[in-house]
């Protein structure tokens, strides 16, 4: 469409085109507008096609000389980098409408509908609109070079946790996976005793960084090697390491405070039990049901260890029990914890139930216990345990035994799991074989503790149809269908590679 502005308040009658002699209204080229398109061209020198480049691993489009930003199709943002394209070859002419056209997302053509305005032979003004067809090539951008080479990282977060069980571990990495904070790493790799996560700039460490202080309770040292330096620009290369070292307590561990400690939080047992481990390490007396929880800050002032493993857990029958509703609390004691019922127990070995050997305790989980059930403890009594605090403690003060959790059949519960967590894709040195029965420890933690699971996600597994019977309910603690998200996957059978980026944007 072209047509020819002429000065306003001309009332003159019509003129002959010198061209083509058609009569038409005044203008100062004395020219149809159609003999005037023969002489003129204001859109020459505007190329018609331009490329523009795209990065399809991170989805972003090359704004010279250098920047890539993230530009949604047929948005402001997509139209100024295009035009900035045309901008060296339109400074003659005045822009006055611009605007996309369809086309086919996976056509990697992009069309613009100009509109522009120039002044030709003596003083005539000529409007036209024309059409410039952008084409997408693929180039990736610094950023997933990076990525792809797995080997090139500016800064690493070592993490290490010196403990025997990885249960914090496990609960760290769905933190991670719901916050999303392991998309920015290069490269995630597990060793024996920790993780290590590396990235392509020094600020995405310092989020992760700042992530894990608020997470779980640590402490942190950073440090950086100079690789290379540029004395004409003034420049330097380095290469950051940032340090962090989780408290080496796990839940179910049973640890045993400094006296100091132990006044300080409301003057409970030095014996304690770590019932949970998030951004504190939640502690509960076995023999009071006083709770207590320790920051990192707190820990590394007054540290203390665990008095055993998970593999040191033997297997009780209770024998006889009793609820103890009122138990007088001495002066100075702390908040009780109200989810849990103090009892007095009588439990004997399974492994010694051809002898007469009982051992009596005081426990917290009076809620959970009847008389027969089975429940993992600690023998206090037979045990070697090196620990400074234990071998200061009056003898009459150190419980025989301390029962930890009730015991359920573990197979039985595998097969009526019917949910599921995501992992983090990262590279091992080695697997253990104790890896596995480990994180179906995490697993029934989850089932367990409400308030555990509360912060990761846990998704329903379509492909596990559980199969009830009147025979297997045992008691065991499940995950509702309300606590439970769907796992969304888009298959590329039904809408191609391409298809299932545009629906997943």
């Amino acid at each position: 469409m072209e047509y020819m502005k002429t000065p306003a308040g001309n009332s003159q009658g019509n003129i002959l085109c010198c061209e083509c002699g058609i009569p038409i209204a005044p203008n100062p080229a004395n020219m149809c507008v159609a003999c005037l398109r023969t002489q003129v061209d204001i859109t020459e020198g505007i190329p018609k096609q331009v490329s523009v480049h795209f990065c399809k691993q991170c989805e972003r489009y090359l704004q010279p000389p250098g920047t890539w930003i993230q530009c949604a199709l047929e948005s402001r943002e997509l139209l100024a980098l295009c035009l900035k394209k045309l901008k060296g070859s339109m400074n003659r002419v005045r822009l006055i409408d611009a605007g996309f056209l369809w086309t086919e997302p996976h056509s990697k053509r992009i069309k613009l509908k100009l509109t522009i305005q120039k002044e030709v032979m003596n003083g005539a003004i000529l409007q036209q609109v024309f059409v410039v067809e952008f084409v997408t090539q693929s180039q990736m951008c610094d950023d997933c070079h990076r990525v792809e080479a797995k080997d090139f990282w500016k800064a690493v977060v070592q993490v290490r946790q010196k403990t025997v069980h990885k249960k914090t571990f496990f609960y760290l990495e769905q933190l991670i996976l719901k916050h999303k904070l392991h998309q920015n790493s290069l490269r995630i790799k597990e060793i024996h005793d920790g993780i290590d996560f590396y990235y392509g700039t020094k600020q995405h460490a310092q989020k992760m960084m700042d992530f894990l202080q608020c997470t779980v309770p640590c402490r942190s040292k950073a440090s950086q090697r100079l690789i290379s330096h540029d004395i004409h620009s003034n420049t330097f290369n380095y290469k950051s390491t940032f340090s962090v070292e989780i408290v080496p307590v796990c839940k179910d561990n049973i640890v045993c405070l400094s006296p100091r400690l132990a006044q300080a939080l409301g003057n409970m047992g030095q014996i304690c039990v770590c019932i949970r481990v998030t951004s504190t390490i939640h502690l509960i007396d076995p023999n009071t049901l006083q709770i207590a929880e320790v920051d990192g800050s707190t820990y590394w002032r007054y540290p203390f260890s665990s008095l055993c493993s998970p593999r040191q857990l033997e297997e009780f029958i209770v024998m006889d029990i009793e609820i103890i509703r009122d138990r007088k609390q001495g002066a100075g004691a702390g908040m009780r914890s109200n989810k849990h019922t103090l009892a007095e127990v009588w439990v004997q070995k399974t492994s010694e139930m051809n002898t007469n050997q009982q051992y009596h305790c005081w426990t917290y989980l009076g809620h959970l216990l009847n008389h027969g059930d089975l429940v993992l403890g600690f023998d206090l009594a037979n045990a070697n345990v090196n620990d400074e605090f234990v071998n200061k403690m009056n003898p009459h003060h150190v419980p025989d035994v301390v029962l930890i959790k009730k015991s359920y059949d573990r197979n039985r519960r595998q097969k009526r799991r019917n949910w599921k967590l995501k992992e983090m894709d990262k590279d091992r040195e080695g697997m253990d074989t104790d890896d596995e029965r480990q994180y179906q420890d995490f697993l029934e933690d989850l089932e367990e503790d409400e308030a555990l699971r509360k912060n990761i996600n846990i998704f329903r597994d379509a492909s596990k149809i559980p199969v009830e019977s009147d025979t297997d309910d045992d008691g065991a603690p499940r995950i509702s269908l309300m606590e439970m998200l769907e796992d969304l996957k888009i298959s590329e059978d039904a809408t191609g590679a391409e298809g299932t980026d545009m629906m997943t944007e």
